[in-house]
């Protein structure tokens, strides 16, 4: 009986264990990598080992969907505002300004962002933009981020997130690659072309996960990539389901490993996920939703 007892006392200790170090990982950093036009059909045919990592190391989805229109700058608004178009305003390719009215403003004077719940709830907050497409830059309030670069070409976008991440350690940090979108434009979504430029985008998440290594903060990051649409042809915009379905992946502290996500999950969810982690209030007028299936319990 004494034996039993003191068995029972080993494995109860263990678990408590276990349970403590799981919620003593505290996330102090939330890296969001968009890649423009990689629809979720292209990892059928392309070699990502970096991708392919992140999701054995992580929770994944292959059938997130954009909002509609499947194009940048609704999506791109969407990541990161918690809503949709009909509610944020951006509703087009390249909306520079709400093309209708906020439903909200919040005090930067535009549709309340992650960026803005991040620096009102932690002021002292290093937050970080680093994109190649211009048209980025209209969807972000300038006063809220310490750093907003925005470099030529997919390998200056993952030297200088490698150096800003190693350099400033950010808390968020939103990283926008492009090449993929350009060779779809101008050669073809699923050619070998488009293949090739998903490979290349591959190379360059891994030199940014690297640099989160060698910032020493690995243990505390939490790493979301996905996508603003995929597309069909040379163009996108529309309802295909190449056009509709991103990838979406998740690794960090309190994510769940290689696990297949099977509920429903909209480019907007990503915001909420991501204010979810990092322990930020929703406002209201979000309707995305944390993904509940990622994180461990």
């Amino acid at each position: 009986m004494k034996n039993r007892l003191a068995k029972l006392m080993v494995l109860l200790s263990l678990i408590a264990l276990t349970s403590s170090k799981i919620f003593s990982q505290k996330i102090e950093h939330v890296i969001l990598i968009g890649s423009d036009g990689f629809g979720a059909y292209a990892f059928e045919n392309a070699k990502v080992p970096n991708l392919k990592s992140m999701m054995e190391q992580g929770s994944w989805s292959l059938k997130a969907r954009t909002v509609l229109p499947s194009s940048s700058a609704a999506n791109w608004a969407s990541m990161v505002m918690g809503a949709g178009p009909e509610l944020h305003g951006y509703t087009t390719w390249g909306s520079k300004a709400p093309d209708m009215p906020a439903r909200v403003l919040d005090d930067y004077g535009m549709f309340p962002s992650l960026y803005a719940l991040l620096r009102k709830k932690r002021p002292e907050s290093e937050i970080g933009v680093i994109y190649e497409w211009d048209g980025i830059g209209y969807l972000f309030p300038k006063k809220a981020v310490n750093h907003d670069q925005n470099p030529d070409g997919d390998m200056a976008i993952a030297n200088a997130a490698s150096k800003y991440i190693k350099e400033k350690k950010p808390n968020f940090l939103f990283i926008h690659l492009h090449d993929v979108d350009s060779v779809g434009h101008k050669v073809g979504h699923g050619t070998p072309e488009y293949y090739a430029a998903i490979e290349r985008t591959d190379t360059h998440i891994g030199t940014i996960l690297q640099s989160i290594k060698e910032a020493g903060i690995e243990k505390n990051t939490v790493v979301l990539f996905t996508a603003d649409h995929g597309g069909i042809n040379k163009g996108h915009g529309l309802i295909s389901m190449n056009e509709m379905q991103i990838p979406w992946i998740i690794k960090g502290p309190r994510i769940q490993k290689n696990k297949e996500l099977t509920e429903s999950i909209m480019t907007f969810d990503t915001a909420a996920t991501l204010a979810d982690l990092l322990k930020l209030e929703r406002p209201q007028v979000w309707i995305g939703r944390p993904v509940k299936g990622a994180t461990t319990k």
